[in-house]
């Protein structure tokens, strides 16, 4: 077994156990609170923290041996882990159901930051595949990449389930515990042979936000894909604000759970077809094609309330994510220097993630107090309730309608102008400074 194999599976590890306390916290705090507006705050202050610390993450990687900084992760993530157990077991049970409460939110806090924690290998893993892999199979690598995210989300949204519904979030934290004591032991028995750091990589040890941003004008069309990804998140604020909440209306806790497992087969579907057949000459036109069919999708999947017509719509929804992620990696691998590639997946997962928390900290609030009345009782329920139905998730559903039609529109966009053909010719042209020597060497 190589090295990058053993990374993935260690990798696989600590998405299971991030992945676990997201959908166990989320879910958790639904239940408790019944409140739509906690779980959309919970969404926006992952996606605002996760955007604030990502272009510090992206130094980290490039400044730092890259399994020293992912072993680091895991020692974070425990460290914060028992500090929101102690929190939970220091506080009154009625106080974690008040959403208006500090130690409800300080909880949440605590949490969050332990699984925030783990997002710096969602910045090392990329470099790693453009120092271990040779660049013509760097697509079919990150659609492993994307495989072992769609294990994660298989395992740990049944998981998740089962363990609030049996524990709480008491047996939600022990298991986290225990595996980041796992993920942490066995990448610290795992040889990486990464390429020695450059004098760019140890100096300066900052941020270094305008560097970076040099780096990515200086590609042609590269700051409009990020741009894109961005609005992308934006609208895909909508699904993380709202989603569980959607779910949850329509199934109980352990349903659901099973739902996510169910349709989260669709990830490792992917990353398998991927694997073996990579993502075409030109990624960005696989990434475009994707978008259009997603949000396509997104605007019919809850036209109607119906559990099988929702898991039709997350199937496809996750069977090309996979896609999207892969095709991005793989461009910025190939135009992106080496060295500055931790930096750059940093930047762009900030700007990306930037626009989320706008749409939850909106949306969640919009919802509760507009759309839902709107579809209930107010007249939207009178005009199109006879078909489009009447109730709370009714008024949630009509959310990914319109958002699904606002992607489809900007897709088309994208798809015609000139920074698309722009970033698809450097791309063609091999843009990128010089390859990592150790990639030269084949991974069997």
């Amino acid at each position: 077994m190589t090295a990058f194999h053993h990374l993935l599976g260690n990798t696989l590890v600590a998405s299971i156990t991030n992945f676990t306390v997201w959908f166990a916290v989320t879910f958790w705090i639904f239940l408790e609170t019944q409140s739509v507006f906690a779980t959309g705050m919970i969404a926006g202050i992952y996606l605002v923290l996760t955007a604030a610390l990502s272009i510090w993450f992206g130094g980290l990687v490039d400044h730092h041996r890259k399994k020293l900084v992912m072993m680091g992760s895991s020692v974070a993530s425990f460290a914060l882990y028992g500090a929101a157990w102690a929190i939970h077991a220091a506080t009154p049970a009625e106080s974690l159901t008040n959403i208006a409460g500090v130690p409800l939110w300080l909880f949440v806090l605590t949490v969050m930051f332990g699984v925030i924690a783990g997002n710096i290998r969602n910045i090392a893993l990329p470099t790693l595949v453009t120092a271990l892999i040779p660049e013509d199979r760097r697509d079919k690598a990150n659609g492993l990449v994307g495989m072992v995210t769609g294990i994660g989300f298989l395992t740990t949204s049944a998981i998740s389930g089962f363990l609030v519904a049996w524990g709480g979030m008491v047996a939600t934290l022990g298991f986290a515990l225990a595996f980041s004591v796992l993920a942490f032991a066995h990448l610290a028995f795992v040889h990486v042979d990464e390429p020695s750091l450059t004098r760019e990589s140890h100096e300066p040890r900052r941020l270094d936000i305008a560097g970076t941003v040099r780096v990515v004008i200086g590609v042609p069309g590269l700051i409009a894909l990020i741009i894109f990804g961005a609005f992308n998140n934006l609208l895909g604020g909508v699904f993380m604000a709202l989603m569980d909440a959607y779910g949850l209306s329509l199934m109980s806790v352990e349903r659901w759970g099973l739902l996510w497992a169910f349709v989260s087969t669709a990830f490792i579907l992917s990353g398998l077809v991927i694997a073996r057949t990579g993502l075409g000459p030109n990624p960005l036109r696989t990434l475009m094609i994707v978008n259009l069919i997603v949000w396509s999708v997104s605007a019919v999947f809850t036209i109607q309330s119906s559990i099988p017509l929702l898991a039709a719509g997350c199937f496809i929804w996750l069977f090309l994510g996979p896609y999207a992620e892969a095709a991005e990696h793989t461009t910025l691998q190939k135009v992106v220097p080496f060295e500055r590639q931790g930096r750059v997946f940093g930047f762009a997962q900030a700007v990306e993630q930037a626009a989320s928390p706008l749409t939850a900290f909106l949306i969640a609030p919009l919802a509760q107090f507009v759309l839902i009345p709107f579809m209930t009782t107010g007249a939207g329920a009178d005009a199109i309730g006879d078909w489009f139905g009447r109730g709370p998730e009714r008024g949630i559903a009509l959310v990914f309608c319109i958002a699904g039609v606002l992607g489809v529109m900007a897709t088309i966009f994208a798809f015609n102008s000139r920074y698309y053909r722009q970033l698809s010719a450097a791309y063609a042209e091999g843009a990128a400074a010089e390859t990592p020597p150790d990639a030269q060497r084949a991974e069997s």
